[in-house]
């Protein structure tokens, strides 16, 4: 046995745009065994449940995560309009389920840069950023924000999508398909990309399902299980099969995301062909929510909970949220251990973390 050492790796980190924070035991180049620790960016946001009414929340919650903030709201309003019994109308759900696409395919698309700029590949991550610009646009000019959409709200929407739009949103979403075809050969078939993250980081499907992993992470172990066929939003009317590999390692987890913002345009495809002509973006919601309720929603990084607790006050008295990077948090110290020290940054990069996600 060589000496062992402890080092920290983050909160900041030239590699990872992300401030986590893990203690590496190693012994020569190798890592033994890894620590996280959670808590460097705590905001309490939940805490806010005593100041922000339970509509103003829905602001709150979407500042959860500045990537999957649309997310993030949209879970919260079901959870309550589920408290509430209401259902929302048929359009506001087809408007969601857009929404929510075009936010997964802008998040993967950062990833995808992100992950090349660890492997080294700078031209590949303008390409990809350069592509995800073109999401952005969209959500723009939909929403009037790149990041925070702000369109939610408890009972259904608070914006429509013109029929020009859509035809926009259509057009614009088979030339992002069309140029990331393009990349896909880099990522998945440049042999200097392969030597980076093939066999790296592996993951089986029994460990993936003991330590709870989810979202691309879980289904690049094999484990085909994506909230959305819950059937939430438009999804129910939709045809959604995951996206799973079996190899469970780094290239895996590349490959399941890639494909995913292939199914995200078939997705928005389907529904804007299924858009209905109806005009009602929302319904009334009388009076304060008295019950409580948990939502499972599909996030880009994976599963999210969403705890919604309310006694008939404007109020509501608990809000938890439970975020994927939490979930997939033990599968990446499983999958840190017996790797390179050189390939640390790369395996923390593949779960897609978002610590201000986890730290709310």
């Amino acid at each position: 046995m060589g000496k062992r050492s402890v080092i920290p790796f983050g909160p900041q980190h030239p590699v990872l745009p992300e401030p986590i924070h893990l203690d590496l035991v190693i012994e020569d180049e190798r890592v033994i065994e890894a620590i996280p620790s959670v808590g460097f960016v705590h905001r309490g946001l939940e805490s806010l449940v005593d100041k922000r009414d339970f509509n103003q929340m829905t602001y709150v919650a979407e500042r959860t995560c500045g990537i999957c903030s649309f997310q993030h709201g949209m879970g919260y309003c079901e959870a309550v309009e589920h408290i509430f019994d209401v259902d929302i109308p048929i359009r506001a759900k087809f408007l969601r389920t857009i929404w929510a696409e075009l936010g997964r395919m802008h998040s993967h698309l950062l990833w995808l840069g992100l992950l090349a700029d660890a492997f080294g590949y700078e031209n590949l991550f303008y390409q990809a950023w350069r592509i995800r610009e073109k999401v952005l646009d969209m959500i723009e000019m939909t929403t009037g924000a790149r990041l925070i959409f702000s369109v939610n709200k408890v009972g259904g929407v608070i914006k429509d999508i013109t029929a020009d739009q859509l035809r926009i949103i259509d057009g614009t979403v088979t030339e992002v398909e069309a140029e990331l075809r393009d990349l896909e050969q880099v990522f998945l078939e440049d042999s200097t990309v392969k030597s980076r993250l093939v066999g790296i980081g592996i993951l089986t499907k029994e460990q993936a399902h003991d330590l709870g992993c989810c979202g691309p992470v879980a289904r690049a172990s094999g484990i085909s299980c994506d909230m959305r066929r819950l059937g939430y939003a438009a999804y129910s009317m939709l045809d959604l099969e995951p996206v799973v590999a079996t190899e469970g390692d780094c290239f895996a987890r590349c490959k399941c995301r890639l494909y995913e913002v292939y199914q995200s345009v078939d997705l928005i495809r389907q529904a804007i062909t299924k858009m209905p002509k109806e005009q009602e973006l929302a319904v009334p919601v009388k009076g304060n929510p008295n019950g409580e309720y948990f939502m499972r929603l599909e996030q880009p990084r994976g599963e999210a909970y969403y705890y919604v607790k309310g006694s008939g006050k404007p109020f509501i008295d608990r809000l938890r949220i439970r975020t994927p990077t939490f979930a997939n948090l033990p599968g990446l110290c499983e999958m840190l251990k017996n790797t390179e020290l050189s390939d640390v940054g790369l395996l923390v990069v593949t779960i897609d973390p978002c610590i201000s996600c986890t730290e709310r």
